[in-house]
């Protein structure tokens, strides 16, 4: 079970860290500065972001119109799934 602590952990940091980078890219994106890329975005998302990253999109109103943002959330969100079940059930 310290597996899963340490999953939960991981996918916590991940999911603050993608949550700042939306919010960071929308007020990049309203002053017109340099962005951060969404393959960055989506990145973050898969590799254990993907709570942070949907909180970020409803929060910040930010990537809400783009389909594949929502369809990477939820393929996340299934993928950690499988990962939390299979260390459960060993």
């Amino acid at each position: 079970m310290d597996t899963l602590k340490y999953i939960i952990i991981y996918l916590a940091a991940m999911s603050v860290v993608t949550f700042i980078l939306f919010g960071a890219d929308k007020h990049k994106a309203k002053a017109h500065k340099w962005r951060i890329p969404e393959k960055t975005l989506l990145g973050l998302s898969l590799l254990g972001g993907f709570s942070g990253g949907f909180l970020g999109m409803e929060f910040f109103r930010h990537k809400t119109k783009h389909w594949y943002f929502y369809s990477v959330m939820i393929v996340s969100l299934v993928l950690w799934l499988g990962v939390i079940y299979k260390v459960v059930a060993g």
